[in-house]
């Protein structure tokens, strides 16, 4: 789903003028809008300054915007605009010969003002202009920021209504008031999803008085003149079912007509996911069905090491001979001892970190299948989803 950068405008528009905002400038490819309090408190996350207007009575200053919804048309505008105005402007000639400014019968160029900073640094560039005063351009396309946020101010503001049908202007004139009848009107999005999706809207409305439920409650709606100011000479009956029970009421209606609903989708989509997590298992198997390497405990190898030296026969101590000064036998065999020892001691810590490596991996494994496995689930796995996205009471004659 998509929106064109002409159904983005309609949009926006309709929810500025909905608030009030006064529209300032207007083209095919941008509206420049100062804001109403209303839209500034939902767009532009200000809460500390609504909240000092609030507690002392300041006057507020809202801000703001140009909204550009094509940035291409639009810059090519400005570009045209630009050319057009180098065209029709006179040139300025600077008059050599002094004449206090006055350049071809013109009026008098102003003088550079003298500014702090043009005095050790020259020609400064004008700083932007901030304050209340100050217009922001922002880019309004679909999947931008800003659109998003006027979604949901929109779906946040829009979520309940209260309005009035409008009499004629000879009921106003009549000496009997006339009756509105209470309605409940819930616009409900059905989502059907799987690795496809599907979504629906359906708006239904009741009658409070008498039970009565509607489908397409809005063809009811639109050939009505709505308002949220009660007409004069109108009257409101009681109503005399309540608002949970007509909630109810409405979500039965619309469960027992999705029942009746052909659902050879969510079949098909059963049957790839069973495909799908066949795949995956097989794949999955080989490596987790791997003998895992023995790790041998740091217990059993020193009992090992303690025992091979109990093993050997306690060499008899040597006493010294006088005359004998030849005992590097004796020392060879003490080096390659140690050596040996040195060896055995090496490959027995490199076996113990392959071994822990070996089950760290193992264990990554087993996650980034369970991981696979969720994901593919929540993908493939036909449901069914109902959302009340908006609602409201609707007094109709």
């Amino acid at each position: 789903m998509t929106m064109s950068p002409h159904e983005v405008q309609a949009y926006v528009l309709t929810y500025l003028e909905s608030l009030d905002c006064q529209i300032m400038e207007r083209s095919p490819a941008h509206v420049t809008v100062k804001l109403s309090p209303e839209a500034d408190k939902a767009l532009t996350n200000r809460p500390y300054y609504w909240g000092f207007v609030e507690r002392t009575g300041a006057p507020a200053e809202t801000m703001s915007f140009t909204f550009i919804f094509d940035p291409d048309s639009y810059q090519q505008a400005i570009e045209a605009a630009e050319a057009k105005a180098t065209q029709t402007s006179p040139p300025v000639v600077t008059d050599p010969a002094g004449t206090n400014g006055i350049t071809n019968g013109n009026t008098p160029s102003e003088p550079p003002k003298d500014t702090i900073l043009g005095r050790y640094f020259g020609i400064t560039p004008s700083l932007p202009q901030l304050g209340p005063g100050r217009i922001l351009r922002e880019d309004v396309v679909y999947g931008s920021r800003r659109l998003q946020q006027i979604f949901g101010a929109a779906r946040e503001g829009g979520a309940f209504v209260n309005l009035f049908e409008q009499a004629a202007k000879r009921q106003l004139r009549a000496t009997a008031p006339a009756v509105y009848e209470p309605w409940l009107g819930v616009c409900f999005k059905v989502e059907f999803a799987c690795d496809l999706k599907r979504e629906e809207l359906h708006f239904l409305g009741i009658s409070l008085r008498s039970g009565e439920i509607i489908e397409k409650f809005g063809t009811k709606l639109n050939r009505r003149d709505l308002s949220p100011r009660l007409a004069e000479n109108m009257h409101v009956q009681t109503a005399k079912v309540s608002l949970s029970d007509a909630g109810a009421a409405l979500e039965s209606h619309l469960t027992n007509r999705l029942q009746k609903l052909d659902y050879s989708w969510a079949e098909k989509a059963q049957e790839r996911l069973d495909l799908e997590l066949d795949v995956l298992d097989t794949y999955y198997e080989a490596v987790l069905r791997e003998d895992m390497p023995e790790v041998e405990s740091t217990e059993n190898l020193t009992s090992g090491t303690e025992t091979g030296h109990s093993d050997r026969t306690t060499p008899v101590p040597l006493r010294p001979v006088i005359g004998i000064t030849n005992v590097e036998p004796i020392g060879a065999d003490v080096e390659l001892a140690a050596e040996s020892a040195v060896q055995i001691d090496t490959e027995t810590d490199a076996e113990e970190e392959k071994a822990k490596q070996a089950v760290i991996d193992r264990e990554a494994m087993k996650l980034q299948y369970e991981t696979r496995r969720t994901e593919m689930i929540w993908q493939y796995e036909p449901k069914v989803k109902v959302t009340a996205i908006s609602s409201g009471m609707f007094h109709l004659r």
